[in-house]
């Protein structure tokens, strides 16, 4: 099922040039929570600025194009400048054909009684034919974003049933992660969020991750010189890891603006770059940090032209090394644990 539910017209503004070909942006679950927060201020310009033209597609799956269909009407309503349309579908050639950002939120919440296999094997089925999907429509330039956990593996499971698109191209997401610790360590500093530099989030988006202050700074002085290890591992690391679950007790529900507001920041990094300044994305392992090649894992990384780069050559303590490595043994076995489902490919380029 495919519907057209907006189309601006193409009058002239004053920000936006008619002559420019419309970004094509798609979003997964966007009949969700986090998809409704993420599409308006994608429209908005907050993703990639406001000069730049948005066609949005929505891809749900059929209980949810009506909910879908429901948000493109209030997408016209809002009578964005740059929208030049918006397409709901729940079938993804539809959805992924020219896309040029995909945003894959949509993904299988764990259920009563699913074991952890099955879990990774319902959001299999879902990644590996989106995966297949932008290998066949994606235009040359596409990048995606993984947000739908577990991320990391869902990541890993869509760029293997995507073998002509360059694995560069596919990222999972952990700024949600990294911007809750950079959050967490301003307010325990007393300084603004701007001021603090060069944290880093390593590993799987879950609760062993690992966030690394050991680089940081905060109004340029060493991080490491103002906070203590038993506040690092007693406090600061395992309320970052748990920071969803606190949000979940205290509200009814889980993050939602905050991790489309996530989604939002990794992307304008990924395309625009944000200086000499490094974030944190989950990308594919080129083997750096003794981290497996092939493994999605979160590092500290700039954009370079576009593209994510591994900040090369950091120097770990040993306190840094064992919590690194006990989140990259947890990546391992979720990779063999969707290997023996059968649902990576054996070859990719």
């Amino acid at each position: 099922m495919t519907t057209d539910a907006s189309t601006v017209p193409e009058a002239a503004t004053v920000n936006v040039p008619v002559t420019r070909q419309p970004v094509r942006v798609t979003v997964t679950g966007a009949g969700g929570q986090i998809g409704y927060a993420l599409v308006f201020r994608i429209a908005a310009g907050a993703l990639l600025g406001t000069t730049t033209p948005i066609h949005l597609t929505l891809l749900e799956i059929p209980e949810g194009v009506k909910a879908a269909e429901g948000t493109a009407l209030e997408l016209e309503d809002c009578a964005f400048d740059l929208l030049r349309g918006v397409t709901v579908t729940d079938d993804p050639a539809v959805a992924f054909e020219g896309v040029n950002i995909a945003v894959l939120v949509g993904s299988r919440p764990r259920g009563p009684g699913m074991e952890r296999a099955d879990l990774l094997e319902a959001n299999g089925r879902i990644f590996g034919p989106q995966g297949t999907a932008i290998n066949a429509g994606g235009a040359d330039d596409v990048r995606v974003l993984v947000v739908g956990n577990p991320a990391n593996t869902n990541a890993l499971i869509a760029a293997a049933h995507a073998p002509d698109v360059p694995s560069d191209r596919f990222s999972a997401m952990t700024r949600l992660d990294h911007n809750r610790a950079v959050g967490q360590l301003a307010n325990h500093l007393d300084v603004s969020v701007g001021a603090i530099h060069g944290l880093t989030v390593w590993g799987n988006h879950s609760a062993s991750q690992y966030p690394d202050v050991f680089h940081a700074t905060a109004g340029g002085r060493a991080v490491r010189e103002l906070v203590d290890e038993r506040w690092l591992a007693e406090t600061f690391i395992p309320r970052v890891a748990q920071r969803g679950s606190e949000i979940i007790a205290v509200r009814g529900g889980s993050s939602v603006a905050s991790a489309a507001n996530a989604a939002i920041d990794h992307v304008r990094d990924w395309v625009t770059g944000r200086g000499v300044d490094w974030t944190s994305a989950g990308v594919v392992s080129d083997g750096s940090y003794d981290v497996p090649a092939g493994l999605v894992c979160s590092f500290p990384v700039r954009s370079v032209d576009g593209q994510w780069r591994i900040v090369p050559a950091l120097q770990l303590n040993e306190f840094s090394r064992s919590r690194i490595a006990a989140s990259v043994a947890e990546l391992v076995e979720e990779r063999d644990a969707v290997r023996a489902l059968g649902l990576l490919p054996l070859a990719r380029r």
